[in-house]
């Protein structure tokens, strides 16, 4: 197929309540979602960017950017015959692989509709259910926080993240555990220690943590080996990881015992899929991170995380954790075991309320062939 038309939309929809984390505060998703249209077929995807590069070098203005003035119109030129063919024709774009990611969704979704299969399928998804936890952000003091995780505890979630940073990182997760012995329990630095923190970072291997997510720098692998050798509770890289070479240099170097996998930080389910391959063949297991994204992504999360070696609970909780009111009419729903169903119908499953979208639309560009 060749696509016809791409119709590109940042949002503005409101969180429950805002999201923090150690470098940043979000009120709302201002994703740009992706539609494109070809030979009588649609097909939805999401680009999870925000307002700031605090994440990554990506923002909502530069990805707009990236997707209308040199993506789109570099896809639009091309035949595709499978979903796999987009990473091979961005070969040559360098990072931006968030804004990449949104296009190659919805290829992927395209492809569902036009040949009626569901993406669970297509991506070579092996669950009906996965395993799902929830992120808990940075709150004000230890109180609120017990009251936060007990929110979720309470509402059936069996994995918690606690989100750190230095002065809030050994007593929170101390209060979480001791008040839930239990309960599977990780935490997340996003990027804001550093080597220096060894010795304290490692106080943290008496709580039984199912692991500590990105602590030391964004494009680091060197010295989280070294780390590693430091602590008994596994490192999990994040942000490090944005290719399938990335993951390569991770496992060779032993930088890390587990590997968060977004698709959209790697730039799309293809290199999602390399790095699953390469992790499970050399026996680190991975899981599904979240981007707090609307229903369109976390529909497409939800399928990724029923591939085999996704064998820890992900970041993609129920629609109503993030979203006062998600774009989507079908919603995820936690189910009692702490799992989300996996949509069988096709392509990514998700159903749009497109009048809401249209409310909480910022901006709308229409890039055609």
């Amino acid at each position: 197929m060749r696509i016809q038309q791409v119709e590109l939309r940042s949002i503005d929809l409101p969180y429950v309540s805002p999201f923090e984390t150690s470098g940043w505060r979000e009120m709302g998703s201002n994703a740009i979602l992706v539609r494109i249209d070809a030979d009588g077929f649609t097909g939805w995807g999401e680009s999870p960017v925000g307002p700031g590069p605090w994440y990554n070098e990506e923002t909502t203005a530069t990805a707009m950017i990236m997707l209308r003035d040199i993506l789109a119109p570099v896809l639009m030129k091309q035949d595709i015959h499978e979903p796999e063919d987009v990473q091979r024709i961005f070969a040559h774009v360098r990072a931006n692989r968030i804004a990449q990611s949104g296009l190659e969704f919805a290829v992927w979704d395209w492809f569902g509709h036009a040949q009626q299969k569901s993406l669970k399928s297509m991506l070579g998804g092996v669950r009906d259910t996965v395993s799902v936890g929830v992120s808990v952000g940075i709150q004000k003091d230890i109180d609120t926080l017990l009251a936060v995780v007990g929110g979720y505890v309470d509402a059936g979630y069996q994995r918690i993240k606690l989100k750190i940073k230095p002065g809030w990182d050994i007593e929170p997760t101390r209060a979480v555990r001791n008040a839930w012995p239990h309960i599977m329990l990780q935490v997340d630095a996003n990027s804001i220690y550093t080597l220096d923190h060894a010795e304290h970072l490692a106080q943290l291997d008496e709580f039984g943590l199912l692991l500590i997510e990105q602590p030391l720098g964004h494009d680091d692998i060197i010295d989280h080996a070294k780390l590693q050798r430091a602590l008994k509770t596994p490192i999990c890289l994040d942000e490090s990881i944005v290719s399938p070479e990335h993951a390569r240099w991770a496992i060779e170097l032993r930088a890390c015992g587990v590997i968060n996998i977004k698709p959209s930080r790697v730039g799309g389910f293809a290199a999602a899929k390399q790095i699953h391959d390469m992790a499970m063949a050399a026996d680190i297991p991975v899981w599904c991170g979240g981007m707090l994204e609307t229903g369109i992504g976390r529909a497409a999360n939800v399928a990724l995380a029923s591939l085999p070696n996704f064998v820890l609970p992900g970041d993609i909780s129920a629609n109503a954790r993030y979203f006062i009111r998600d774009i989507v009419t079908n919603p995820f729903v936690l189910n009692e075991d702490s799992s989300l169903t996996v949509p069988n119908s096709i392509g990514s499953g998700y159903e749009l309320d497109m009048d809401y979208l249209d409310s909480i639309t910022t901006q709308k560009v229409i890039v055609k062939a």
